[in-house]
C-alpha cells in the first residue's frame, strides 16, 4: 500500500486544522481507567456457553487449577499483551473485556478450560510494549496482541513500525519460545464517530497503512497471525463513554472475530 498521501498538498493543507481537531480531542474525550481486578483467571469447560456480559472465571489467581463448568483436559494458556484495549480500557473488569470474552469463547469452542492473563498498560506503544510488557508474560500456549493505535496517534511512521513490530515478535519468542502469535489488526478508526472530519477520514488511511504493516510483519513470521478487525461499531453500545474504546458490549463482538484466528489445543474437538 502506498502511504505517499502523507506528504500530498491536501494532507499538508489541512494540517492545522488537523492538529487543532487532534488537540480538542485528547481534552475533550475523558480519561478511562483500566479494567479493575485480577489480571488472570480461568474460563469454561465443555458445554459452556456464558450468555454475553457473563464471567465464569473464578476472578483469583488461585482458582486457575480448579477451573468450572464441566471443563476437560489440560488448560489452555492465553495471553493477551498491549495497548489500553487489551488493558480493559472502557470495563470495569477483565471479565468484561477483551481477555475475558476471548478465553470463553475459546473454551466453548475447543471444550477445554482456559487459563488468561493480561500483560497490558493504558498508553503504551510498540517500543514499550516490547522492553516493560513482554518481559511480564508467563507461559501461554497462544499470545494476542492489540496495539498500534497509540502508534497511530504518535503518527509513527509505517517503516519504523515495520521494525518495532518484528522487534516484539522476537521478544515474545525469546520469552515463550515457539509460542504462536496472533496479532489483533487496527479497529476501522476511519468510522469512530467520536472523531470529527477531516481528522477521522485521515486517521482512518494512516490506520490502514499499519494495519499492512501488520499484515506484512505476520506473512513473514513462522506462526505469526493477522486477525482483521471486522467489528460492528455502528452496533448500539459498542463504544463506552468516551465514544472511543469499547463497551462490555464492544469487546465481546470483537472477541467474536478475533477467536477464530486462535490456534485450537491438540484433541480439542475444535481441532478434529
Amino acid at each position: 500500500m502506498s502511504v505517499g498521501w502523507l506528504a500530498s498538498p491536501a494532507t499538508v493543507a489541512l494540517a492545522p486544522m488537523l492538529a487543532v481537531q487532534g488537540m480538542r480531542i485528547r481534552r475533550g474525550i475523558p480519561r478511562l481507567p483500566e479494567a479493575a481486578g485480577p489480571r488472570t483467571g480461568v474460563a469454561g469447560g465443555a458445554g459452556v456457553v456464558p450468555p454475553a456480559g457473563v464471567s465464569e472465571s473464578p476472578g483469583a489467581e488461585g482458582a486457575a487449577d480448579a477451573p468450572s463448568g464441566g471443563a476437560a483436559g489440560p488448560v489452555f494458556r492465553l495471553a493477551v499483551l498491549g495497548e489500553s484495549t487489551a488493558a480493559g480500557v472502557g470495563v470495569a473488569t477483565h471479565d468484561e473485556g477483551l481477555a475475558g470474552f476471548l478465553a470463553r469463547g475459546t473454551a466453548a469452542r475447543t471444550g477445554r478450560p482456559v487459563r488468561w492473563q493480561v500483560a497490558a498498560r493504558s498508553g503504551v506503544n510498540t517500543r514499550t510494549t516490547t522492553a516493560e510488557l513482554v518481559p511480564l508474560l508467563e507461559p501461554a500456549d497462544v499470545v494476542v496482541v492489540a496495539l498500534g493505535v497509540n502508534e497511530l496517534l504518535e503518527l509513527n511512521r509505517p517503516r519504523r513500525f515495520r521494525g518495532e513490530l518484528r522487534e516484539l515478535v522476537a521478544a515474545v519468542r525469546r520469552r515463550l519460545p515457539g509460542v504462536p502469535i496472533v496479532v489483533a489488526g487496527m479497529p476501522p478508526v476511519g468510522r469512530f464517530p467520536a472523531l470529527p472530519q477531516p481528522l477521522r477520514a485521515v486517521l482512518g488511511l494512516r490506520a490502514r497503512a499499519l494495519d499492512h504493516v501488520m499484515r506484512d510483519v505476520a506473512r513473514g513470521a513462522e506462526g505469526v497471525v493477522h486477525a482483521t478487525a471486522e467489528v460492528p461499531i455502528e452496533t448500539a453500545g459498542f463504544f463506552a463513554s468516551d465514544g472511543f474504546h469499547p463497551s462490555a458490549t464492544g469487546y465481546r463482538h470483537w472477541a467474536e472475530a478475533l477467536v477464530q484466528a486462535l490456534p485450537d489445543p491438540p484433541g480439542s474437538p475444535a481441532a478434529g
